[in-house]
Parts: structure tokens; sequence; C-alpha cells
């Protein structure tokens, strides 16, 4: 392949690697959340619950980087586990916001260890998961 073609190739593509390292460690999340009953994007989204108790739709999708057409199907079902209220504000019609239940609460002690038992399966050093992070983070 000539050189103006380097930049076409997968091994030179910054995305590739994010994605792939993305997808490999939603991957060895699966069976430590199947042990709790949900999907990463479930789990994520209990974490902002677990902080924050109670926020909006509109909120909840810009601390996930997630749409509402994501939000409201796995919104409906951590309703339907009872970990989740969803209810229209009070003072804003338009706004839908969520609240934790006592059952998504208590969800919380269940997943604590899931963060250093995920840290456990990768083979990278504390160091280098925080420039990681932290590099991640510049991108977005």
């Amino acid at each position: 392949m000539p050189d103006s073609y380097a930049s076409l190739k997968l091994e030179n593509q910054l995305c590739f690697p994010l994605y792939a390292a993305a997808k490999e460690v939603v991957r060895k999340y699966k069976p430590l959340l199947d042990k709790i009953d949900l999907t990463y994007t479930q789990y994520i989204t209990m974490m902002v619950l677990w902080e924050h108790k109670s926020i909006s739709v509109k909120k909840l999708g810009e601390c996930l980087y997630l749409d509402s057409g994501t939000l409201t199907p796995l919104l409906k079902n951590l309703e339907k586990k009872n970990y989740v209220t969803r209810k229209r504000s009070k003072e804003d019609e338009r706004v839908l916001d969520v609240t934790i239940t006592e059952e998504g609460m208590a969800l919380r002690d269940k997943a604590l260890e899931i963060p250093e038992q995920l840290g456990n399966c990768l083979k990278i050093s504390k160091d280098e998961v925080q420039a990681l992070y932290s590099l991640l983070y510049k991108l977005l």
C-alpha cells in the first residue's frame, strides 16, 4: 500500500483501540453485573442515581453521554425492577425526573466490590489507569 494510504490502515487509527478497549472492558463487567442483574448502561445509570438521588432525564443523559432514545427503555426497565421512579417535574411538565427508590439504593451495597473486581481484571498499573482516565476525559 502506498504511503499516501497509511492513514487508512486500521493500526494507525486512534478510534479503533478506543473502540476495542471499551468493548473489552464492558465485556469484563458483564459477569460482575450479571450477579446483580444489571446491564452496563443500567449500572452507569445507577451510579449517577446513587450519587444524585434524583435527576432530570436530560441531565442524566448529559452525565452519561446518552440520548433520550437510549435512556427511555433503559429507565423503563429499571422502573420495572423497582430501582427508580419517573415523574414529571412539578415546576415544569416538560421535564421528566428520575428518582432512585429504596430498592435501588440497597443495590449499591451489592455493587460496592465491582470497581475493585474489575480493576483486578485489567493488566495495567494504578498509575497507568490514572493516566488513561485523564487522557480519556481530555478527549471527552
